[in-house]
């Protein structure tokens, strides 16, 4: 429960569509659950109550998408936790059975209920309305994205019969998170990649040796679980460099920092969370880029 929230749960997509599923499903299991509720008064017969029908369901539409973009930006500046996320949730459902408990009560005045009956009953079926789809949506895109990472290492080598005779004719293939084959580069011309927000930036040389970067939709976790026995490696929270292409490691005060072979490129930081990974994988395979680590 104290495990980091996977980022596609944060996605943009990912909070549309579960947001509107969960609208759905609602709409759905309310309209199945009205005729044998004694607490239930939506309807769309009488003006008086579509109109508390339609301002009900517009205010707790409003509710979901203004937490979910809340939940966005806040997964933009730290961490969410399962726990945190799972939390998150529940407060979604409890203010939204508040909402019906209070219209219950000052609006429809129901006879011989009172306002823990109606928010006990509210908080029953809302669970079941929002926190099952909630659910759905989250296994849904987890197998979407499990999908995507099994496409990124099948085809991470090249396209598929091949059978590359050497490093120089591996290829990094690249997929969006929407499992369209967006770039395939061969290793010998990446430089590294770069994470923008929901964005990953692919540099490389082109087939007339000049330095280019390609866009696309992508996490750069998933990038780094597909190319795990590649020459790249994570070195930055920012930046998944090609080990190939670097020319020294080096260390200036607590630092170290990664020089590539194309002096176009600025200095890539390695930040002490990979720090031990990637001088452990210098060691093995390229001491002699290791320098001023004194």
């Amino acid at each position: 429960m104290k495990n980091v929230l996977p980022r596609y749960l944060l996605d943009r997509n990912c909070l549309i569509g579960t947001v509107m599923f969960s609208v759905l499903f609602a709409l759905i299991f309310l309209n199945l659950y009205i005729p044998f509720s004694d607490t239930a008064w939506f309807g769309l017969g009488n003006s008086t109550t579509f109109l508390i029908t339609a301002g009900f369901a517009f205010i707790s539409i409003l509710i979901l998408v203004t937490s979910r973009v809340v939940m966005y930006q806040t997964g933009k500046v730290c961490k969410l936790t399962y726990a945190g996320y799972i939390l998150w949730c529940i407060i979604e459902v409890v203010l939204i059975c508040i909402l019906y408990t209070v219209v219950t009560m000052d609006v429809i005045h129901p006879a011989d209920q009172s306002w823990a009956m109606v928010f006990g009953k509210a908080m029953m079926y809302g669970s079941i309305s929002l926190i099952i789809p909630y659910i759905m949506a989250g296994m849904y895109f987890t197998i979407m994205d499990k999908n995507r990472t099994i496409s990124l290492m099948n085809c991470s080598s090249g396209i598929a019969g091949d059978v590359p005779s050497s490093r120089e004719e591996d290829k990094i293939t690249l997929f969006d998170s929407g499992g369209s084959l967006k770039l395939s580069v061969r290793t010998a011309d990446m430089y590294y990649i770069e994470s923008d927000d929901n964005y990953i930036k692919v540099w490389y040389l082109d087939s007339g040796g000049g330095l280019k970067t390609y866009i696309l939709r992508c996490r750069l976790k998933t990038v780094e679980e597909s190319f795990r026995d590649s020459p790249l490696a994570r070195c930055h929270r920012k930046y998944i460099v090609n080990l190939d292409k670097v020319r020294v490691l080096r260390k200036e005060k607590d630092a170290y920092w990664l020089d590539l072979e194309n002096d176009s490129i600025p200095p890539l930081p390695v930040s002490k969370t990979y720090s031990d990974a990637v001088l452990e994988r210098f060691r093995k395979c390229s001491p002699e880029k290791v320098g001023g680590m004194e």
